[in-house]
């Protein structure tokens, strides 16, 4: 696999166990984002990285009937997982994903996995290109981070710190001096909105604007999602007053 999304995943969310795989529409949460996923032009595999552990035995089962890669490693060194993920399926560019993003979008993923080889291919290099970490203008939920496996591997080898370890790419976008950061920034600031599935409130908001919008044959857009909550302000409400879990509130729960 030359550029491929590993989906980091498990059963034992602190705040909403077994998320991932809460029915959705016709699949699951995790499905849908396999669906979204699968739309890409860009990538050429999909890894799904999880804890190995009996109670996250389930995974297997699911990405084997969503005929997705399923990679078992450490529960708790997230860092490592990616690392072993990524050398397993020879991975060059990777594009880390949490499981908790139902409404994903693979059309702007799209457009930055082609700058990223645009920028590395015209000698511009770049280690690492993000929506999130190092300026929210997106909703959460739609978080991309692009990063190439030397840079992976450089952290894998150089992050100490517990958070690092757990959160993957906290040692590259917190040393520039190391590596070569890039941001993508919306044109309209949308950090305020939660399109992310951490909480009971969450997950009522998601299953509204879902019900409302899905279609039979194909994906509704960010877009559709924009123009929805125009007209429909009071669901935004929902999940306002969620607070991220995490001290410098750049990422979500460790999956």
């Amino acid at each position: 696999m030359k550029t491929a999304a590993i989906i980091q995943a498990r059963m034992a969310s602190t705040r909403l166990p077994g998320k991932v795989l809460f029915p959705l529409g016709a699949t699951t949460v995790l499905g849908q984002l396999v669906d979204r996923l699968s739309l890409s032009e860009q990538l050429t595999g999909i890894v799904v990285a999880i804890p190995d552990t009996p109670k996250d035995e389930v995974l297997v089962h699911a990405c084997r009937a969503l005929r997705v890669h399923c990679f078992q490693g450490d529960e708790n060194d997230l860092l490592n997982r990616f690392f072993e993920a990524a050398t397993k399926f020879e991975i060059e560019t990777i594009v880390r994903i949490t499981a908790d993003c139902p409404f994903f979008d693979p059309f702007l993923m799209d457009e930055m996995l082609v700058e990223f080889a645009r920028w590395n291919q015209s000698g511009v290099s770049t280690d690492y290109y993000t929506n999130c970490t190092l300026r929210r203008t997106f909703p959460r939920g739609l978080d991309v981070e692009i990063f190439t496996r030397d840079a992976l591997e450089k952290t894998h080898l150089e992050a100490k710190q517990p958070h690092e370890r757990e959160h993957v790419t906290p040692y590259i976008y917190t040393h520039p001096d190391r590596f070569r950061l890039r941001s993508r920034e919306c044109a309209t600031d949308m950090s305020e909105h939660r399109w992310v599935l951490d909480t009971d409130a969450d997950w009522r908001f998601i299953l509204k604007v879902n019900e409302a919008l899905a279609k039979p044959d194909g994906i509704f857009t960010t877009d559709e999602i924009q123009e929805y909550l125009q007209t429909h302000s009071d669901l935004k409400n929902l999940n306002a007053e969620v607070e991220q879990k995490n001290a410098d509130n750049r990422f979500d729960e460790i999956e």
